[in-house]
């Protein structure tokens, strides 16, 4: 892709590509009502449309809703050939071919292809079925690949920085642990509570085992970090308690920590002004990240 083509997307901005999912206007592409209807031959997928995965069950209530009312809002499409690509709007295709329709309404757009992906995670992160692990990843793609913050996404979304911001914080778990998180086994409010424990892998399957409330499991952490509870999973002496860290330490560490993807531990030494700060990776992958977002200029 053409540099100038990711300086043209990147220019149009979150909350005109927002502007474009959510409220399509009029342009001179369009017919009087800004839409037009093409034949669903003409339409084609995205090749490169990072959702994957569409609901068996969702798809064929849209289905037959399709069947019944038609489709209500059109695709946003962009021209390639004679054809069209889809840009939002996928998961209304795939029904409207299953209910037999022969034609849809669409809105044309000249997305470049820059454009074209950010338009598709930011419809992916509006998905009722998101859960939270997905819609984290989601905001990671928004700020990773085009530098977005967390201020301008949740301007543009409609959301709370500080909800953004802990959803993020969840990609530092362990993989096994977020994969409790996706498949419903933990909540959201449980996978926070597990961002600072020392061992949330051990602690998440005593959490499912015993149907723990948020409110419980933030103690168990506690207790286990404390020392308190380490024999609960080794039988070993409770190791030396820990300074308890003022609130201002821990609301600094989980600023860095959404801001590297990374656990983020600050040790300040009593008395003094030095000190140390760990970041702790789970994978290489998660390493690579952290280093091009600290050698990044």
């Amino acid at each position: 892709m053409a540099s100038n083509d990711k300086k043209r997307g990147l220019g149009r901005g979150l909350s005109a590509l927002m502007a474009d999912v959510a409220e399509p206007i009029q342009t001179s592409a369009t017919s009087g009502s800004g839409e037009q209807r093409i034949p669903i031959e003409k339409i084609k997928a995205n090749p490169d449309q990072p959702r994957r995965q569409f609901d068996a069950g969702l798809l064929e209530d849209l289905v037959a809703s399709i069947k019944e009312k038609g489709v209500l809002q059109p695709l946003i499409v962009r021209p390639i050939g004679d054809e069209y690509q889809i840009v939002a709007g996928e998961r209304r295709w795939r029904a409207a071919q299953q209910a037999q329709l022969h034609e849809l309404p669409v809105i044309v757009r000249d997305f470049s292809d820059t454009e074209v992906l950010e338009v598709a995670i930011i419809e992916n992160i509006q998905r009722a079925d998101l859960n939270p692990i997905e819609e984290a990843a989601g905001y990671k793609q928004l700020m990773d690949r085009f530098g977005h913050t967390q201020e301008k996404m949740a301007e543009a979304l409609g959301k709370s920085r500080s909800h953004i911001a802990n959803l993020l914080r969840l990609l530092q778990l362990p993989e096994s642990v977020r994969g409790f998180v996706v498949d419903g086994s933990l909540s959201a409010g449980h996978a926070r509570a597990l961002i600072t424990a020392d061992d949330p892998v051990a602690l998440a399957k005593k959490i499912i085992a015993g149907g723990l409330s948020v409110r419980a499991t933030e103690a168990l952490v506690k207790k286990a970090n404390d020392g308190v509870g380490d024999n609960i999973f080794t039988g070993s002496a409770p190791k030396a308690k820990a300074p308890e860290k003022d609130a201002d330490t821990r609301a600094l560490e989980d600023d860095l920590s959404a801001a590297t993807g990374v656990k983020v531990t600050l040790a300040h030494k009593p008395n003094g002004e030095a000190g140390t700060l760990t970041l702790q990776y789970e994978s290489l992958d998660q390493l690579d990240d952290l280093c091009r977002r600290l050698s990044a200029t």
